[in-house]
């Protein structure tokens, strides 16, 4: 005997639960994901200045922490930040570039040590650069006494030490769409009388662009947050960083300096958010394109 069939009222129903239970579940998830930036940014606007006294609606709202932010002589938040966004740029642009001409190397040339040279590379990265901080602390030491430009306390050794931590898992993922691209197009360029060079730069770059950007956006946003080793390697006030710069105005000053803080972390994250949505529409495609191939 065949079963009865569901009634069209009860199949409505169970969609009708289905549908509540998703946005019930999309709804925590949102609330869960927005609920410290609307209390950072409630702390921004709150008078008090206080991390104790905090309410989710500050009862007087007003733009103090902000003009205070821009006023303190013993904060210049403006020096960090730009300190932040020119280290996190020439870090992407150089790191864009090493990245590039390595994987070409790796995905379009065979030689000998290939393979292993590969693999080492993923192996180093699996140590993060905070590991070897003294190693790297005593290189950047010995190598300001030759270039001091490179040396500690400087924006160029703290960018040399980023360089050599974005190479390895980058050099994968962008060779990986190399790998992609098929070959026809590097015979028709040779065809056509193309160099090396001038197949990478005017073939394979411009195709590669949604996986340019997503390297780019992951190396600018690593770089321009990252605090351990721009803490220990940066030691005067006017080369510090803005995670090193407002790490250290909070310190032990939660009562005093929170809404502060709050203002200064939330103007900090702007760079980020406008690189991150104007750039959006090429992370998909970037993502996913260069795992076709190994």
């Amino acid at each position: 005997m065949r079963s009865p069939s569901p009634r069209p009222g009860s199949l409505a129903r169970q969609r009708r639960v289905s549908l509540a239970f998703r946005l019930l579940v999309a709804l925590v998830a949102i609330v869960y994901a927005l609920f410290p930036v609307v209390w950072i940014l409630s702390a921004s606007f709150d008078p008090r200045n206080s991390l104790v006294n905090q309410q989710l609606i500050p009862p007087l709202a007003t733009l103090d922490n902000y003009r205070a932010l821009f006023d303190n002589e013993l904060f210049p938040f403006r020096t960090w930040m730009v300190n932040s966004l020119r280290i996190a740029t020439l870090t992407t642009v150089l790191g864009l570039l090493l990245t590039a001409l390595a994987a070409y190397a790796f995905s379009r040339f065979r030689f000998r040590g290939r393979r292993s040279l590969l693999q080492t590379v993923l192996l180093v990265q699996v140590f993060p650069n905070f590991l070897n901080m003294v190693a790297l602390f005593l290189i950047l030491q010995q190598l300001g006494r030759y270039i001091p430009w490179l040396g500690l306390n400087t924006h160029g050794g703290l960018i040399l030490i980023y360089l050599g931590g974005v190479l390895g898992v980058n050099t994968w993922l962008m060779k990986g769409f190399f790998d992609s691209v098929p070959r026809d197009l590097d015979e028709a360029a040779t065809i056509d009388g193309a160099t090396h060079w001038q197949l990478f730069w005017k073939v394979l770059l411009p195709l590669a662009r949604p996986i340019l950007v997503v390297v780019g956006l992951l190396i600018f946003i690593g770089t321009y947050s990252e605090f351990v080793l721009a803490r220990v390697m940066l030691t005067s006030s006017q080369n510090y960083t803005l995670a090193v710069g407002l790490s250290l105005f909070i310190r032990d000053q939660y009562a005093n300096r929170w809404g502060i803080f709050a203002a200064g972390s939330l103007i900090g994250a702007i760079p980020i958010v406008v690189i991150f949505l104007a750039l959006q529409r090429y992370l998909v495609s970037g993502l996913t394109a260069g795992s076709v191939k190994g």
